[in-house]
């Protein structure tokens, strides 16, 4: 779970980063820091389920 809340932290850090501060100097680095965020959310899935036991 601990895993999960980190990954699941730098997506919305990410994500709030690129809105209100890198799109002021660079937007093509805020869309680039949206879609890594974008990405992050089914990794924090797999994650968090490698801990599960499976049965």
């Amino acid at each position: 779970m601990r895993r999960y809340a980190w990954v699941m932290g730098t997506c919305l850090t990410l994500w709030l980063l690129a809105i209100f501060v890198v799109r002021l100097y660079s937007i093509p680095a805020a869309v680039v820091m949206c879609a890594v965020a974008c990405v992050l959310p089914p990794i924090a899935a797999v994650v968090a389920n490698a801990g599960s036991s499976g049965g």
